[in-house]
């Protein structure tokens, strides 16, 4: 029972994330691109997934991340267009927009966390825009 009332908050937390971040002009006009849509349609979401877990460890999670604010490119794979959208594209947008603090790691707890805003927010953007 408190699996699936942990499950019932997390997916609370994303859709309340999401429609936060969507009040950003900003953060509202990312979309991923049709060669993008493609990719992680070939791909599959537990590919997705484990590409998002790795770049968001690799490029924002440690305490000071090499080249933070520079390290997340604009485009080249839906994680990163993903990344601007909901505000996990380096630390200090993290900061101002999850409440994790600068300057240490993140856990592995946060890391899947943020994971699993990015890939609701990439299944969101195939579901809004299907196959033709």
């Amino acid at each position: 029972m408190a699996n699936v009332e942990a499950e019932q908050d997390e997916q609370r937390w994303i859709a309340e994330t999401l429609e936060r971040l969507s009040h950003s002009k900003f953060r509202a006009k990312f979309v991923l691109s049709d060669k993008d849509r493609a990719y992680a349609r070939a791909k599959g979401k537990a590919i997705i997934n484990r590409h998002a877990h790795e770049m968001l460890h690799d490029r924002v999670g440690a305490a000071e991340p090499k080249n933070d604010g520079r390290q997340t490119p604009w485009r080249g794979h839906p994680v990163f267009t993903a990344q601007h959208a909901t505000a996990t594209c380096c630390r200090g947008c993290i900061e101002k927009w999850h409440h994790i603090p600068q300057g240490r790691a993140l856990t592995d707890e946060e890391t899947n966390r943020l994971a699993d805003l990015v890939m609701a927010w990439i299944e969101r953007d195939l579901i809004h825009h299907p196959v033709q």
